[in-house]
Order: C-alpha cells, then structure tokens, then sequence
C-alpha cells in the first residue's frame, strides 16, 4: 500500500476521473434509462402476471362455486328422477297385482260357475238316466206282473182298494 502512495501521480490521477465521469455520464445517458426502463417494464409486467392471477383464481374460485352449485343442483335432479322412478314402479307394481288379483277372481268366478254348470248338468244327466231305468224296471217288473191275467185282476183289485181307503 505504501507503493501505491509513493507512486501516485496526480495528472493519472487526473485522467481517470475525468474518464470515470464520461463513463458515468454515458451510462447514465445511453445504458441507465433502457436499463431502468427495462426493469420498470419487468415491475409492471411482473404486477400485471400478479393481478391476472389474482384475477384468475378469483375466477377460478368462481368457476368451482359454480361447479359445486351445478353438481348439487344435478345430485337433487338426479334424486327427483330416481324417487319418480321408484315411485313409478311402485305404482306399476301394485297395478300389476291389482290386475292380476282381479284377472284370479274372474277366473275363480268362471270356475266356479262353469264347475256348478258341470254339476248342475251331471245332475240333470243323472235324474235322466234315473228315471229311464225306474220306467225300465217299473215296465220289466209290470210286465211280469201283468202277463198273468189272474195277477192283473189283483192288481187291479189292490189298486181300487187303496183308492178307497184314501
């Protein structure tokens, strides 16, 4: 250091402050103002990307509010279609049954009536058939009873005697 002091020379001295302030001075005139600009620039490009984001998460913020409200509003949707589904079934169902409850019962009832029609015709076929084999047996037992001339006479005789007593 002490070199440096014993060797300084003020007209160097001089010369390099003099070129010192023409840097200085050029700087300050042709790289100071773009370079400030430049950072401005930054600064405010760097505030307008910050306000875009706040922008876009305010919106975005929005859109999932809106998402949530839509999705609510397609959950109670989706709810309403699925109750009036089940209710519509439940209708169908208990129609069905009613239908078939009452399709049974007017099968029961032609049943029962044809049945009873049955009867009441095997009923008849039977007094039919009664009867002829009574008038079949009662001509077979008369003839018999009738082919003797002695036994008419007794018959006749017996019939006229209950006639009287009546």
């Amino acid at each position: 250091m002490e070199k440096l002091i014993n060797d300084f020379s003020l007209g160097l001295f001089f010369w390099q402050a003099i070129i010192l302030l023409v840097i200085i001075f050029l700087l300050g005139k042709f790289a100071w103002k773009p370079i400030v600009n430049a950072l401005e620039a930054r600064e405010e490009g760097i505030a307008d990307a910050l306000a875009a984001a706040e922008n876009a998460k305010r919106e975005l913020t929005n859109l999932k509010a809106d998402n949530e409200k839509l999705l609510a509003e397609a959950r109670a949707e989706r709810d309403a279609m699925l109750k009036e589904a089940r209710d519509m079934r439940e209708k169908l169902i208990a129609e069905a049954k009613e239908e078939a409850q009452t399709a049974g019962a007017q099968m029961i009832a032609q049943a029962q009536a044809t049945i009873q029609n049955e009867k009441n015709a095997a009923v008849a076929d039977i007094k039919n058939q009664v009867s002829t084999l009574s008038i079949d047996i009662a001509e077979k037992l008369l003839k018999g009873q009738l082919a003797d001339k002695q036994a008419q006479e007794q018959l006749v005789g017996s019939l006229l005697n209950d006639i009287k007593l009546n």
